[in-house]
Order: structure tokens, then C-alpha cells, then sequence
């Protein structure tokens, strides 16, 4: 490049994230971002045009997930960004690095009144780990290194850049532009030796030990010293949601069928990237021993000991490397420690696990119609490839798909996460297939909606269409969030003409062809209400029409419900 070739901001801007290994842009163009938009395409990177900023924030989100680097997302100005800030809370919830990218009024109107002006910069800050306004675009590239280093850093998260629109097309000579070498990934720490002493001294004296491995685990792709640290040490484990895959679910040390009888009886508990929030049920009674004890690794030190106090013996560093320095430690005990097979706590959780999952194959077994979830999810249990992507979302429909539908390989499940959001469901789908694409790979996609969850973006269906995605869709179907209505209730409130006092507040339109949307865009829809109709459906999307979008619309039972529960999904304040 001429050293004297004068370059506009937007053209900066794209360049600096290509630079840094940014591969992926996800947004809406508008005022005034219509150029970098352009721009981003020009330098290569795959820009994907959504419907919705919300869905293009959760999209650019879940690529950070996937790969560990962040995607951009990028929107206009003042509702535009406001729409993303959703997708912006759930990364920094859930740790996902992200770099969100907003156009906004032109610098010389600022406090004017200007069209769609906003406090951009201080509205993020409260969802960001860094956000900034370039004070002239020379300076672009600092602040573009700046926002990935720190994205991937530490807990990694999000960053944001506001682009003053009339630094968009403003020009500068190359031969003032600082151009910036792509950033390391982050640095790993280790944990301190002597508390990892403390830890070793602690476990090997449990008689019921436990290992809980999070999402945290996923993100820092420690599987390979997840599978050593377990398996040598023939440790009973559980993952949370997300940290599914990390070790395969059909493994036989999981314990997850007996979930709340393991959480409940341990006497010491590994988490590994696993945070003590609400998912864990704060690790307090009545959920846990009021004497159980803790050992937790997470990269972030604040989050160390939170709930449980010196019950938790905490080791702050990166995931892989403290738990190798488990393994290390625990190796050096004569003879190697390992919990014996036939211990009275695996006896105990073998029989919990039997008696659960016999209950889960007779719901599964029932031959009532309409169907209920257990039947849905059996039938796609037994026919979904193991190297699928599952993404759910929904009431239900998530929470029993995490027991139903396994997962065998890290980073293979994405769903509310964290944060409990609804509505990234489509999002995520549609960052995985992309993602997918790009590094040539025919896995399938696999995007489990419950019908008040497809609601949030359905219209993301275009988007699939657009960019010839093969998503398999299942939306789960029960006319309602969490319980529904029947045709006949339904059916009698419309006549007396007082929807809005007599329709129950959870209630959606019974029986709603959603698979009419996906035809509408050329894909394929499938209407179901029974087993057979289901195994059809599934075969013709999986093995007939492969690289074909499609969508099965399952009705089940309005009022299908979880199996009986020891303890209330949500733990809640006794205040």
C-alpha cells in the first residue's frame, strides 16, 4: 500500500478488525454504518445481514463461544444499540467475548439534539468490560486492539466502540495510520501451590466427593485436563447446562440422572468454571448440605468462595492449567488417589440414576396423544447425530431437552445460559451454522424451540433462508409459556369477544403452524401430532432433504409437564 493513499474510516475500522482475527460480522446497517457494512466485505470479513439487532447481538456473541475469538456486532445508532444491549448483558454474564460496534451522531453535533443521539458510550459501559469513542480515526486501530485483547482477557466479555458517523467517511493518509499487529490470547495463570495443597488435603479426605463441571470449563477448552483429572481419579461428575459435551453424557462416571441426590449428599464438591448462582442453587441448603464443602477453580478471583464463605477453598487461575495442577498434586499420593468403584456413594447414586431414568423412559413410553415432551425428545434422542450442535431454548422444552438430549463433545450446546435469556435461541443457531460453513463442516445444527421462545425471532427464519443455513428446527408446541390451552377453550373465549380478560396470560394461539413461515421461505415444513409423524419428519430432514433448512412443528399435550421434581426448578428467598 502507497504510503500516501488516503483511506476513509470505515475502511480503518474493517482493516483493523481483520488484523486483529476477527472473521465474523453480524448486524443491521442503517445511519450511519451503511459504509462499514461495505467495508467489512471489502476487507473480508463475512458480514451477515440479520433482522433483528437483538438476534445479531446474540449471533456475534455465541461465535465468541464457538471459537474463543469475538465477532462484531454491528448497529446504527440510538434504538439500534439499545436493541443489542440484551445480547451484550447475556455475553458478560455468561463470559463470552463479544465486540459490539455502534454508529452514532456526528461528533460536532453532540449535545444538539442530533438525529437518534444517545449516550452510547456510558449506556454500555454498564454491559462492558471496555467501551470508547475513537478521538479521530487515525487512532482506530488502538482502540480495535484494545477491544479484542480485552474481550479475551481474564472472564472474558464485552467490548464496545462507538464510530461517530462523520468519522465514517472522514480520510486520513495510510502513512498515519498505526496499523496494529493481531493481539495474543490471553494469558493462563496458575493457581497458588499451597492452595492447591489445601484442595488436594480436602478431597482425598471426602468419602462422597463430587465434580460439577460448568460452562467455564467449555470456554476455556480444558476438556482434555477435565477427561484426565476425572478418569484417573474415578471421580463421579455432573455437568451444569453448557458444560455438557465437555465430557460426553453417556461417560460412566456421569452421574447427571441423580443430579439433586448428588448435589444434595456430597460432602466435597470440585466445581470446575462453575459459579455458585442460581443454576447451583447458590450452594445452600436446602439444596446442599449445610456442611458440604467446596473446591472451586474460576479464572476470576471476586467470584471465589461467593455464597458458602470459608466452607470453599478457592483457586483462582485459568481452568486448564489448575486443574492439571489437581491431577499433578493428586498423583503424587502413594498408590495415586482414586474414589473407589464400589464406594456406598456409588451405590447410592447408581440406584438414584436407575430409579430417574426408568421414570423418564416410561413418560417417555406413553402412548397418549397429543404427545407429551418425553416422547418428543425420545425420538430425537435416538435418531440426532452425536456431533450435532443442540441449541434449546424454552420453558420445558430446555430444561427436560438437557436431560433428554445428550451431548458428547465440548462446546456442542448453546441455550439460555446464565442469564435465563429467552429469544437467543435463532440467534445462536444461525452463528453456529455459520460457523460451521466457514470451517467447512457438515455437523448439523440443531435448534429445539419451545413455541413462546420461537416467538422472540422467528422471523430470523428469512435470515436462514438468505444465507442457505441447513438448520433443523424443532419448535415444541404446547400453545402456551410453560402450560398452554386446548382448541376448545380457545375456541370459546374468541366467541364472547373478551380476549383480553379471559385469555390466561401464559396462553398463544393453539395449534399455530410455524412450519407455514419456513415454507414461506422455501424451506421445509413438517406438521406433527404423533410418534410416527415425528420419526418421518425427523428422517426426511436428517437423511432426504440434509442441506435443506426445515422445520418440525410438534404439538404436544397443553398441559405437559416435567416429571415429579425433588425441589423447585428456582431456589428463592425465604425474606
Amino acid at each position: 500500500m502507497a504510503n500516501d493513499e488516503s483511506l476513509d474510516g470505515a475502511t480503518i475500522l474493517c482493516r483493523s478488525l481483520k488484523d486483529q482475527g476477527v472473521e465474523f460480522v453480524f448486524g443491521i446497517v442503517g445511519f450511519p454504518i451503511i459504509e462499514v457494512g461495505f467495508a467489512a466485505q471489502a476487507a473480508g470479513l463475512k458480514f451477515i445481514a440479520m433482522r433483528n439487532e437483538q438476534a445479531a447481538s446474540y449471533a456475534a456473541s455465541a461465535i465468541g463461544y464457538l471459537t474463543g475469538r469475538p465477532a462484531v456486532c454491528l448497529v446504527v445508532s440510538g434504538p439500534g444499540l439499545v436493541h443489542a444491549l440484551s445480547g451484550m448483558a447475556n455475553a458478560m454474564v455468561n463470559g463470552w467475548p463479544l465486540i459490539v460496534i455502534g454508529g452514532s451522531n456526528d461528533a460536532d453535533q453532540e449535545a444538539m439534539g442530533a438525529f437518534q443521539e444517545f449516550p452510547q458510550v456510558e449506556s454500555t459501559r454498564l454491559y462492558s468490560k471496555f467501551s470508547a469513542r475513537p478521538s479521530k480515526i487515525e487512532r482506530i486501530p488502538f482502540y480495535v486492539e484494545k477491544a479484542v485483547r480485552t474481550s479475551i482477557s481474564g472472564r472474558p466479555g464485552v467490548c464496545y466502540i462507538d464510530i461517530a458517523g462523520n468519522m465514517v467517511n472522514k480520510m486520513a493518509v495510510s502513512s498515519e495510520i498505526e496499523f496494529i499487529q493481531q493481539c495474543r490470547d490471553g494469558p493462563k495463570m496458575m493457581a497458588d501451590p499451597d492452595a492447591v495443597k489445601e484442595a488436594v488435603n480436602l478431597l482425598t479426605s471426602s468419602s462422597r466427593p463430587l465434580v460439577v463441571v460448568g460452562k467455564g470449563a467449555a470456554i476455556g477448552r480444558a476438556e482434555n485436563s477435565v477427561r484426565e483429572f476425572i478418569e484417573t481419579h474415578k471421580l463421579p461428575f455432573l455437568p451444569t447446562p453448557m458444560g455438557k459435551g465437555v465430557l460426553p453424557d453417556d461417560h460412566p462416571l456421569c452421574v447427571a440422572p441423580a443430579r439433586s441426590k448428588a448435589l444434595l449428599k456430597a460432602d466435597v464438591i470440585v466445581l470446575l468454571g462453575a459459579r455458585l448462582n442460581w443454576i447451583l442453587h447458590f450452594g445452600l441448603s436446602p439444596r446442599f448440605d449445610p456442611n458440604t464443602k467446596f473446591i472451586q477453580i474460576d479464572i476470576c478471583p471476586e467470584e471465589l468462595s461467593n455464597n458458602v464463605g470459608l466452607r470453599c477453598t478457592g483457586l483462582a487461575g485459568h481452568i486448564d492449567l489448575v486443574t492439571s495442577q489437581m491431577t499433578k498434586a493428586l498423583g503424587k499420593f502413594p498408590g495415586v488417589y482414586t474414589h473407589p468403584e464400589r464406594s456406598p456413594w456409588w451405590k447410592e447414586l447408581n440406584a438414584k440414576i436407575a430409579s430417574n431414568v426408568q421414570v423418564s423412559n416410561e413418560l417417555a413410553a406413553q402412548t397418549d396423544l397429543p404427545m407429551n415432551y418425553y416422547n418428543v425428545f425420545d425420538k430425537m434422542r435416538k435418531v440426532l447425530p452425536k456431533d450435532c450442535i443442540i441449541v434449546s431454548e424454552g420453558a420445558n422444552t430446555m430444561d427436560i431437552g438437557r436431560t433428554m438430549l445428550p451431548n458428547y463433545l465440548p462446546r456442542h450446546r448453546l441455550d439460555a445460559g446464565s442469564f435465563g435469556t429467552m429469544g437467543v435461541g435463532l440467534g445462536f443457531a444461525i452463528a453456529a451454522a455459520v460457523w460451521l460453513k466457514h470451517i467447512g463442516s457438515n455437523k448439523r445444527v440443531v435448534c429445539v424451540e419451545g413455541d413462546s421462545a420461537f416467538g422472540f425471532s422467528g422471523m430470523e427464519l428469512e435470515t436462514v433462508h438468505r444465507y442457505n443455513l441447513p438448520i433443523l428446527f424443532v419448535v415444541v408446541n404446547n400453545n402456551g409459556i410453560g402450560t398452554g390451552i386446548g382448541d376448545d377453550f380457545y375456541t370459546a373465549v374468541k366467541e364472547s369477544k373478551q380476549e383480553e380478560l379471559q385469555l390466561p396470560v401464559v396462553a398463544l394461539s393453539p395449534s399455530a403452524r410455524y412450519d407455514k413461515i419456513m415454507e414461506a421461505f422455501h424451506g421445509k415444513g413438517y406438521y406433527v401430532n404423533t410418534p410416527e409423524e415425528l420419526e418421518k419428519a425427523l428422517d426426511s430432514c436428517l437423511n432426504v432433504h440434509p442441506t435443506t433448512q426445515s422445520l418440525i412443528n410438534v404439538m404436544i399435550n397443553p398441559s405437559s409437564d416435567r416429571k415429579k421434581q425433588d425441589f423447585f426448578w428456582l431456589t428463592r428467598s425465604k425474606m
